[in-house]
């Protein structure tokens, strides 16, 4: 009989050590993911063939991002996304944002909200021909977001 209250303690003992070890991890869990709600994402939508501004787009923002918010990118307060729509495992998020055809969003995500740009026509307009309007003006709604 005390063998089997000895086995029954250690069984107890160990199961709440467990237990509080696992409420520990979840709550630093918790406390990382509710950091990480507020960053600004930039989303480049694409199909599987693409132009040659399409290409300029994707390039040019890349360049912005290393070059401009390279310790943002690090620490996770700026990301980005090239997105195949083209791709059935995008469709949910093309469908989120109504994209049909090549697009640029800037996004500033929250703990409760959503903010989207649609920087598409401006991209589109400047990323080819003017890559360093495009560019400073990619810097300017990033900035913009991150306050």
């Amino acid at each position: 009989m005390k063998k089997l209250l000895a086995v029954l303690f250690s069984f107890m003992t160990l199961t709440t050590a467990t237990s509080a070890s696992t409420v520990a991890r979840s709550t630093v869990a918790d406390a990382v993911s509710v950091q990480q709600n507020d960053y600004v994402e930039i989303l480049y939508f694409h199909g599987k063939q693409r132009c040659a501004t399409c290409i300029a787009i994707e390039k040019h923002t890349k360049e912005v991002l290393q070059k401009e918010y390279a310790d943002e990118l690090k620490k996770g307060k700026v990301k980005f996304r090239a997105v195949d729509i083209s791709k059935k495992e995008n469709e949910a998020l093309a469908d989120k944002y109504e994209v049909t055809w090549s697009s640029l969003f800037v996004v500033k995500h929250g703990k409760k909200s959503e903010i989207k740009e649609n920087m598409t026509n401006f991209a589109f307009s400047n990323a080819r021909k003017k890559p360093d309007v495009f560019k400073s003006g990619l810097i300017k709604k990033i900035d913009q977001l991150l306050k």
